[in-house]
C-alpha cells in the first residue's frame, strides 16, 4: 500500500498539468462542436493546445513516475523513463510489429494499435526509476568509466525495456482480446451489461485497457456503434435504446466526481487544504465541463485504491439506472456539460433534461460515501498524506551536530550490524533493517528527527528534512567504521 501511495504521489506533478488542458479543449469543442476546429481557427487553436497535453498523458506519466519513484528525484530518472517509453511503444507499434511478422500493417492485431496508454506510461516510469535507483552508483572498469554512475542508467533501462517488450508482445494481445470478447458477451445483458461495462470502464483506466471495451460498445467492433447511431451518422439507431452505453457517465462526470472532490477537500488536513484545493477544484471543473476525469481520478486511484473501486461501482450503478430510465444522452468527446448540452438535438436523445436531476442524487451519494470511506479507513487522499514533501522541506533541525544525530539514530536502529542498506531521498533517510524488533522509534526521535515511517517489515524511513544528506553521510561513516 505504501508503494501504491508513493506511486500516486508521483503522478501528482503530471496530473496537475491536465485540468487546464482539458478546459482549453472543452472551450474549443464548445465553439466548434461539429467540426472540432475545422470550422473555426480559435477552436482549432484551443483544441490543439489542450490536446498537446491530454493526448500525450502517457508520456507525462512516464516522466513523472520515473522522477517521483526515484530515490532523489534526479532528472536522470526522467530520461530513463522516457527511454523506456520510446523503446516499448516503438517496438510494439503496429508498423513495427508488421515488420516483425512480415505482414501488412492492416493485418496486425488491433491490440498493438493501443499501446500508447497510461498503463504503458506508468510501466515505463517504473522501469526507469527502478534502473536509476539500482544502477546510479555503478562503477565500471577504467576503459568504460565514462559510462559509470548515472550515465549507465539509460543504457540499462533500454535493456530492461527490451525484456518488457518481449513479454508484452505475447501478453498484450491476449489481455486486449479477452476484454473485447467479454464486452461482446455482455451486449445481451441489458441494464446489467451496461452497469458491468461502466464498472470495468473505470476500473481499467489505470491500465489504459478501457479502450478495448470502449471499442466494443461505442464503435464498430461488435456492431453496437453507440456513438455513431446516437448522432445519426450511422444507421440502425433505436430510440430509447441507443445511447445506453454513454448516458450513465453524465451524472458521474458532471456531478458525482466534483462532489467527490469536495469531500476530499473537506477531509484534507487543515494545513494542506490550500494545496489540495488548487488541484481538486481545477480537476472538478474539467470533469464537469468537458468530462475529462483523469486529473481527478489519478489524484486518488493509487493513493486510495479502495476508494477508486467504490467510484467504479458507483459508475456502474449510474449506467444501469440510466439504462432503465427513459433518458438518453450521448457524447462525441466525453460525458461533460458541453456534450450534454449539445446532445439535446441529437436524433436518439430522450429526455436529456433529466440528467441534472439524476446527477444531483449521485452528487449527494458520492459526497457522503467518499467522506465516510475516507474518514472511516483514514485514506490518504490529496491533503491527507502523512507528510508532504513540502512540509518536510520546511523542517528545521534543533541542532546541526549531524554526527551526534546519526549516532542516536543508529543506536535506535539496533546498531550497525542490523543495517542492510542505507539511502536517502530529498528529505528522508531510507534504511533496510535486518531485525525489525530491534528498532526503538522513541530513541530515534530523541535525535531530533521529527518523524519515523515504517513502510514495510524491514524498511525504515527517518524524516530529517533537506539536511538529510549530511546526516546520511555521517550515518554511512558510522556503519562502515563498525564493519
Amino acid at each position: 500500500m505504501k508503494y501504491l501511495q508513493r506511486l500516486g504521489k508521483s503522478l501528482m506533478l503530471p496530473v496537475a498539468t491536465l485540468p487546464v488542458a482539458a478546459l482549453l479543449m472543452g472551450i474549443g469543442y464548445w465553439i466548434d462542436p461539429t467540426g472540432w476546429g475545422a470550422n473555426n481557427v480559435l477552436a482549432a487553436f484551443l483544441i490543439q493546445a489542450g490536446g498537446a497535453l491530454i493526448n500525450n498523458m502517457a508520456i507525462l506519466f512516464a516522466i513523472g513516475v520515473a522522477v517521483g519513484m526515484s530515490d532523489d528525484g534526479d532528472g536522470t530518472a526522467a530520461l530513463a523513463g522516457l527511454v523506456s517509453w520510446l523503446m516499448i511503444t516503438t517496438l510494439l507499434s503496429t508498423n513495427t510489429v508488421a515488420m516483425f511478422q512480415k505482414i501488412d500493417a492492416t493485418a496486425v492485431n488491433a491490440a498493438f494499435g493501443k499501446t500508447q496508454t497510461q498503463f504503458i506510461g506508468i510501466l515505463a516510469g517504473l522501469i526507469g526509476a527502478s534502473c536509476y535507483n539500482k544502477f546510479k552508483g555503478t562503477h565500471l572498469p577504467d576503459f568504460l568509466s565514462f559510462f559509470s554512475g548515472k550515465r549507465c542508467v539509460a543504457i540499462v533501462t533500454a535493456g530492461v525495456s527490451l525484456i518488457a517488450v518481449v513479454i508484452l508482445y505475447f501478453l498484450w494481445p491476449v489481455i486486449y482480446g479477452g476484454l473485447v470478447a467479454f464486452g461482446e458477451f455482455m451486449i445481451g445483458a441489458g441494464a446489467i451489461g451496461a452497469g458491468v461495462y461502466g464498472f470495468l470502464n473505470r476500473l481499467l483506466i489505470p491500465f489504459g485497457l478501457h479502450h478495448a471495451l470502449n471499442s466494443v460498445f461505442w464503435f464498430d467492433v461488435a456492431g453496437i456503434n453507440d456513438i455513431g447511431k446516437f448522432w445519426g451518422t450511422m444507421e440502425g439507431g433505436i430510440l430509447g435504446q441507443t445511447g445506453m452505453y454513454m448516458t450513465g457517465f453524465f451524472p458521474v462526470m458532471m456531478f458525482g466526481l466534483p462532489a467527490a472532490a469536495l469531500a476530499m477537500y473537506h477531509t484534507a488536513k487543515p494545513e494542506n487544504k490550500s494545496t489540495a484545493k488548487g488541484l481538486l477544484l481545477s480537476a472538478a471543473v474539467s470533469s464537469f465541463f468537458v468530462g475529462v476525469t483523469e486529473p481527478l481520478e489519478f489524484s486518488f486511484m493509487f493513493l486510495a485504491p479502495g476508494l477508486y473501486a467504490v467510484h467504479a461501482v458507483l459508475t456502474g450503478i449510474s449506467l444501469a439506472i440510466c439504462t432503465l430510465l427513459p433518458v438518453r444522452s450521448g457524447f462525441n468527446f466525453s460525458g461533460g456539460f458541453v456534450d450534454w448540452f449539445l446532445s439535446f438535438k441529437a436524433p436518439m436523445a430522450e429526455n436529456p433534461w433529466m440528467i441534472p436531476l439524476i446527477g444531483i442524487v449521485f452528487a449527494v451519494i458520492y459526497y457522503f460515501v467518499f467522506r465516510f470511506v475516507i474518514i472511516k479507513f483514514n485514506l490518504k487522499t490529496p491533503g491527507r498524506e502523512e507528510n508532504t514533501e513540502e512540509e518536510e522541506k520546511k523542517i528545521v533541525l534543533a541542532s546541526n551536530d549531524y554526527t551526534a544525530m546519526a549516532k542516536i539514530i543508529l543506536e535506535g536502529c539496533g546498531g550497525a550490524s542490523n543495517i542492510k542498506s542505507i539511502d536517502n531521498c530529498v528529505t528522508r533517510l531510507r534504511l533496510e533493517i535486518k531485525d525489525y524488533t530491534k528498532i526503538d522509534e522513541r530513541l530515534i526521535k530523541s535525535s531530533g528527527a521529527p518523524g519515523v515511517i515504517r513502510p514495510g517489515k524491514n524498511s525504515l524511513q527517518v524524516i530529517i528534512g533537506t539536511k538529510v544528506q549530511f546526516v546520511a553521510d555521517e550515518f554511512k561513516k558510522l556503519v562502515n567504521s563498525a564493519s
